[in-house]
């Protein structure tokens, strides 16, 4: 039992945490890459903006990789927010491994604690004999609150588990979109740019 009250500790403070930290408004804020667009036509886009950008949100880091090569080509942009994004990428997943790891040993312990708990109930039974039914009830009873609880602690873990992979998947979509449209964007200007000057 003390195994698996472990992981239902460490399984809540994951979720808890990813929770937290994987909230759409921190990960992929609303409107960043139009707020980028105006700096840039307002001229105000300078290193110390860049690097707020950088600190602000994972989508931040993934704009302000693609801002300091702004001068380079396209494919240049877009390999650069592509290194940045597998960085960002490890990072939204951090800890669903363990997580998941959880969900797949928790019934694994139950069933050891039954298992064993069956084992204890034979042995007491090959040397007292069947002599109380009740008894013998009982402890099956109380052998099998181990998968039980085991259950209890693997279900949700696998839930959420699904869940923020599934979050995870979504936002990385989300930023990869903003990025790209950032890219057309800057470079959509510049050929404007270009064209009008000759």
């Amino acid at each position: 039992m003390w195994p698996i009250l472990l992981c239902s500790i460490v399984a809540l403070a994951i979720v808890c945490e990813r929770l937290w930290s994987l909230q759409t408004k921190r990960i992929a804020p609303k409107n960043l890459v139009s707020q980028v667009w105006q700096w840039d036509r307002g001229g105000q886009l300078d290193a110390k903006r860049i690097q707020d950008l950088r600190r602000g949100s994972p989508l931040g880091r993934l704009l302000a990789a693609g801002l300091a090569n702004r001068q380079a080509d396209r494919a240049v942009m877009k390999e650069a927010i592509e290194e940045v994004g597998h960085h960002v990428v490890h990072e939204l997943q951090r800890y669903l491994v363990a997580l998941g790891t959880i969900a797949a040993i928790s019934p694994l312990l139950g069933l050891l604690g039954t298992v064993l708990g069956m084992i204890q109930m034979f042995s007491v039974i090959n040397t007292e004999g069947l002599g109380n039914a009740g008894m013998v009830a009982g402890g099956i009873a109380q052998a099998l609150l181990t998968t039980v609880f085991g259950l209890i602690v693997a279900i949700p873990a696998l839930i959420f588990h699904r869940y923020f992979l599934g979050h995870v998947d979504d936002l990385v979509m989300t930023m990869q979109q903003e990025a790209l449209k950032m890219v057309e964007v800057m470079h959509g200007q510049r050929e404007r740019e270009q064209s009008g000057a000759n």
